[in-house]
């Protein structure tokens, strides 16, 4: 008799799915984290954060928002520190 690769394969994917949930409570509280103590500068970012590096204005709160690979990129040339995080929507599955 061959061994049961059904139950195998189904607590491997049980095992992938709780990992899944893992990771993913894991991206909503690092959300929660930034939205609470960041200030949202939404397309405003790159600007924003030139303005604060290079006019050395002191902010309260540090910023996130929305720019494209090549801005991210740009500014990390000028010097200007910034990191790209996953940004996760809590109504999708």
């Amino acid at each position: 008799m061959s061994p049961n690769l059904l139950n195998t394969k189904k607590k491997e994917n049980l095992k992938e799915i709780k990992k899944y949930k893992e990771v993913r409570q894991k991206l909503y509280d690092y959300k929660k984290f930034v939205k609470d103590n960041f200030e949202y500068v939404g397309e405003n970012f790159t600007y924003k954060a030139r303005s604060i590096h290079y006019d050395k204005k002191k902010s309260k709160k540090g910023i996130y928002g929305s720019a494209s690979l090549k801005d991210v990129k740009e500014l990390r040339e000028e010097g200007i520190e910034t990191d790209i995080i996953p940004w996760i929507d809590e109504d999708k599955n």
